[in-house]
């Protein structure tokens, strides 16, 4: 079943978030993963959630998820990215 992966963003550091753009998506790519949202405009249609930036990524299962998420390659990314503003995230079971 397929897993989604959804990420919110709050960058400080552009620089350095985008050096860890440019690592992180060839990442999602090499476990399997597809971007179906990656920043872009938002628009608030209830509550008081305002994210700067939202990203979306489709994976197999929860199981590829977790394994793209603590694997080498991707956490050499998070590396970079340390200091550069807040992410959280989560992964989802799909329907």
């Amino acid at each position: 079943m397929a897993a989604y992966v959804v990420v919110d963003v709050e960058r400080t550091d552009l620089e350095r978030a985008s050096r860890y753009s440019e690592m992180s998506g060839p990442s999602v790519e090499r476990h399997g993963g597809r971007f179906l949202a990656r920043g872009g405009a938002i628009s608030v249609l209830e509550g008081g959630w305002h994210p700067q930036r939202v990203v979306v990524i489709e994976f197999e299962s929860v199981g590829a998820a977790h394994e793209w998420y603590h694997s080498e390659d991707y956490r050499a990314a998070r590396d970079v990215r340390k200091d550069a503003g807040d992410w959280r995230m989560v992964v989802v079971d799909g329907v």
